[in-house]
């Protein structure tokens, strides 16, 4: 049965194994980048692991980003921190009409605006006191569908608890650097 373009016999199937295998849970995702020039970058996205294997695409998916000019870049793509925004609303929509689809809510229509405040005084270190990141970030959801205003808000609370993005901006992660030069 398929609701919201998600095959919820295949969701209902993939959790059913987890509970029954947890070690098939884990999951490495990938991501290689290439400077191309000035602050030009090109990401390329393919294989992971997962399910207890490994999984390669078929087709490489492949993500520019820049600065704008404004911001000594040529405006090849967006800048990383809107990769973030864009990420973070991704993962929300997606969890959404997934858990919508299990719950049988049938959706007309989400779309959600991402905004970010940044100082740029951390970033070029003119203020110590100004952190690199984004000084908060706001999430609006516009949710139509077959059930009340209190249901459909609900799945927006649920994907929030369950959003792998919002837990790493929330609760950070930690990060290792290596460098390998030659």
């Amino acid at each position: 049965m398929t609701v919201n373009g998600v095959d919820t016999s295949t969701l209902f199937a993939t959790i059913g194994a987890v509970q029954a295998q947890p070690e098939l849970a884990q999951f490495q995702f990938r991501a290689r980048n290439r400077w191309v020039s000035g602050t030009h970058n090109r990401s390329t996205i393919n294989g992971y692991s997962g399910a207890g294997q490994e999984h390669v695409r078929a087709v490489d998916h492949e993500y520019d980003a820049d600065h704008p000019p404004v911001l000594t870049g040529s405006d090849q793509g967006p800048t990383p921190v809107e990769f973030l925004l864009h990420a973070l609303a991704a993962c929300l929509t997606s969890g959404l009409a997934n858990i919508a689809a299990a719950r049988g809510i049938p959706l007309s229509e989400v779309t959600s605006t991402v905004e970010g405040d940044i100082d740029l005084q951390g970033i070029l270190g003119l203020n110590s006191e100004v952190r690199n990141g984004y000084q908060g970030i706001r999430v609006t959801f516009e949710v139509r569908g077959d059930a009340s205003p209190e249901q459909l808000a609900a799945l927006v609370t649920q994907s929030g608890k369950r959003s792998a993005v919002l837990d790493v901006l929330t609760n950070g992660v930690p990060v290792e650097i290596q460098v390998k030069a030659g």
